[in-house]
């Protein structure tokens, strides 16, 4: 069994499951869609008046295996394009008809038998269904348009897993499980992070203490911009349609922004900070000692999502970026490349994130510009990697419409891969917007232009990172650091408070719970809370001028006095502070 390749057996596994719906709830209106497999899994659209419950996902499940069970030989059939449409209008599946539709017109085209049911499908698929191992769980529904066109009826898909091998299984099955709790969503409504609310889709409300985690990344990303000569500028957030024609963001890009007609002009919210830099560039007449310029920009951006593919903070319609454009010559690009490169590492060290991909993202079909000046970005970010001595991964066709980029990808507590920075070469905003500075030799040259961003969206970047720590944020981040916690209210109150004020003074976040309420029930609300430390305070502490200390995750309490307790605070606090990353 375990010969066969595993996309065969979901291939296989996901028609299944089509045979298993229509057995049970079969009729003229169940129409299917498309149910392509996943990375761990497969899916399968299905056009249903019945609304799928949980129950039902079970029984789906139970018919799936009474099938392997009957061990139903599956055989290929080929059909031209004419009779596979006519085939499906006989057996009522129009969507397949659809789909068959804007296949070329002399294509072969496949389908798959097993028992009564039939379906089209470009396979593989295993021999016979008693081949299909059991080792897979139907895990939940979700609405999905066909096609993903908004216009259309909204269809269910069910969402599966599928392994070769029991514990393959159910090791993925307890992943999804810490994965959950782990949802930044979840955690976010929890720990009184962020809100939503449909006057604003897709744009998160951040409550005060997701604004302090908010803040403290910005401020972070501020003191690397110390270290690496960042400019901080501000820019507009609504401009004329014009400059986004001039940069080619309006034929690139168009679909994805916001308009509005002011003065009989139409303007556009930004979307990017790019134009805005350039238009910075141009207003004032540089030389080459003033290069490279690195422009950082925080500025707040707006791109239409489409509705199915917003989620959390992942996918918004609102956000932050930790934005820069860098204005240099093009025989400085290795070694401005070799400094963001630790600057990136520098960064993502600090957040925990120790498993970093590094890929070389090459031209898109959809492209600006011609292919000698796109083969010179390319090769120049080539070297450049090369150079600083970092392994890269190319991914071909994925660049910037303008130029090619350096992606950036870092494994989560989970192993899970997130594309956090990039730098994106760009030979064509420079051309467009006609820029120049004064080379060595007193004449006009253009420069290079480099896009960077850090952490990206501040968003997203949040919601990566809540769930590669669960919610426990390192001390110099946590919203609230300790909680000082009286064993009794009237006997050790009073020497909380003074606890409390000299941590406060100390420049501490701390928080003192005096509510009337049992210690049990105040050591479990720190706990729910992921508070990084709570301080007890007893007799015993009150007779020797100290406090218990617990560390979050630790059951074990230690006895410090203040002084004490407050130095290893204060340590704890200058890892806002960035430490430069060095290459081993």
């Amino acid at each position: 069994m375990s010969k066969i390749d595993i996309d065969t057996i979901r291939h296989s596994c996901s028609h299944l499951m089509a045979q298993a719906i229509t057995r049970l709830f079969g009729d003229s209106n169940l129409q299917l869609g498309i149910g392509p497999t996943t990375e761990d899994g497969f899916y399968y659209d299905v056009l249903i008046e019945h609304k799928f419950t949980d129950d039902d996902l079970k029984n789906i499940e139970n018919k799936m295996k009474e099938i392997i069970k009957e061990n139903l030989p599956i055989t290929r059939m080929v059909l031209g394009k004419k009779d596979a449409i006519a085939f499906c209008e006989k057996t009522k599946q129009f969507l397949k008809v659809e789909l068959i539709n804007d296949l070329p017109e002399n294509v072969e085209i496949s389908f798959y038998s097993q028992g009564e049911f039939t379906d089209l499908c470009r396979g593989p698929h295993v021999e016979k269904t008693g081949q299909i191992p059991p080792f897979f769980k139907l895990l939940h529904t979700a609405g999905a348009y066909f096609r993903g066109d908004e216009s259309r009826p909204m269809l269910q898909r069910i969402y599966a897993t599928c392994f070769n091998s029991k514990d393959k299984l159910n090791e993925h099955l307890t992943f999804l499980e810490e994965a959950k709790k782990r949802d930044h969503r979840k955690l976010g409504k929890e720990l009184g992070l962020f809100i939503f609310d449909p006057v604003a889709p897709a744009s998160p409300f951040f409550m005060p203490k997701g604004a302090f985690i908010y803040n403290q990344l910005i401020q972070y990303v501020r003191n690397l911009y110390e270290i690496y000569n960042y400019k901080e500028v501000i820019t507009p957030q609504i401009l004329d349609s014009q400059l986004w024609h001039t940069s080619g963001h309006y034929d690139h890009y168009k679909e994805n922004m916001y308009f509005t007609n002011i003065d009989k002009r139409e303007f556009a919210v930004k979307p990017m900070n790019c134009p805005c830099h350039m238009l910075m560039f141009k207003h004032h007449q540089y030389s080459y000692r003033d290069l490279p310029l690195r422009f950082a920009d925080f500025g707040r951006l707006h791109r239409y999502e489409r509705s199915g593919a917003i989620s959390g903070l992942t996918r918004v319609r609102s956000f932050c970026q930790d934005d820069s454009h860098i204005f240099l010559p093009l025989s400085e690009i290795q070694n401005e490349i070799k400094s963001l490169l630790e600057m990136f590492f520098t960064c993502y060290g600090q957040f925990g994130f120790k498993n970093i991909k590094v890929y070389l993202s090459t031209r898109p079909e959809k492209k600006a510009g011609d292919d000698k000046t796109w083969d010179i970005a390319e090769e120049s970010l080539a070297q450049a990697l090369k150079s600083a001595g970092f392994e890269y991964t190319v991914n071909a066709g994925d660049g910037a419409f303008y130029g090619p980029k350096i992606d950036i990808l870092v494994g989560d507590a989970l192993n899970r891969h997130h594309q956090l920075g990039t730098i994106q070469l760009d030979f064509q905003l420079p051309d467009r917007f006609d820029l120049k500075f004064t080379n060595q030799n007193g004449e006009m040259e253009k420069p290079v232009v480099i896009h960077r961003a850090l952490l990206g969206s501040l968003e997203r970047f949040m919601a990566v990172y809540i769930e590669h720590v669960a919610g426990a944020f390192p001390f110099w981040i946590a919203p609230e650091q300790v909680v000082i916690i009286p064993v009794k209210n009237d006997l050790h109150l009073s020497y909380c408070s003074q606890v409390y004020n000299d941590l406060r003074k100390a420049g501490i976040r701390v928080v003192l719970d005096d509510r009337n309420e049992t210690l049990g029930l105040k050591t479990r609300n720190t706990q729910t809370q992921k508070i990084p430390f709570m301080l007890v305070v007893g007799d015993k502490e009150l007779q020797n001028n100290s406090v218990s200390a617990r560390k979050y995750g630790e059951k074990e309490s230690k006895s410090y006095t203040i002084p004490e307790i407050t130095q290893i605070f204060s340590d704890l606090n200058g890892e806002l502070n960035p430490k430069k990353f060095e290459k081993k």
